[in-house]
């Protein structure tokens, strides 16, 4: 059965729509959004909260253990790892927009601050560096919260909300 080519021009195709594959990628709502930024900000806070905690729970023994000029140091890098976290924060926050580079600013703070430890007699690399580290305590603390008090439900809801 062959038909001519003009024969084969005239009829009318019918063609039958493919079955398109629909990729259901669950886009987050806007009350989604909001939620999971209202709790972004409470673990932002919470975190502040330890990491002040704890430098001025740390800064008392390393007082009387070891000197003031000591225990200054450990809280001048305590401060700049709040300083540091906050950058950090606002990072996170600028996520999915165009932007240049992350950390740089962080970094240079940090670099600043070990620079002018070794270049200055009254401060000492050491405590510095130590007390720069009390945000990753904080960090660590809220992280072991659920483990230690499984019940309590700010925790968990955050976690919850961080892990899906």
């Amino acid at each position: 059965m062959s038909q001519s080519p003009s024969a084969l021009s005239n009829q009318s195709l019918e063609t039958t729509p493919e079955p398109k594959e629909e990729t259901t990628q669950k886009s987050p709502t806007s009350t989604e959004q909001g939620n999971s930024m209202a709790v972004y900000y409470q673990v932002q806070q919470k975190l502040y909260i330890y990491t002040l905690a704890l430098t001025g729970i740390m800064f008392i023994p390393v007082w009387c253990f070891f000197s003031l000029n000591t225990a200054l140091s450990y809280g001048l890098g305590a401060i700049t790892g709040v300083v540091y976290l906050r950058f950090l924060a606002k990072e996170v926050e600028r996520l999915g927009q165009p932007q240049q580079r992350l950390g740089v600013k962080g970094l240079g703070v940090f670099v600043v601050l070990i620079v002018a430890a070794s270049k200055l007699p009254q401060l000492q690399v050491l405590p510095v560096f130590l007390g720069f580290l009390t945000y990753k305590e904080a960090i660590i603390i809220y992280m072991l919260q659920p483990v230690f008090w499984p019940n309590k439900e700010s925790n968990s809801d955050s976690l919850k909300i961080l892990g899906d």
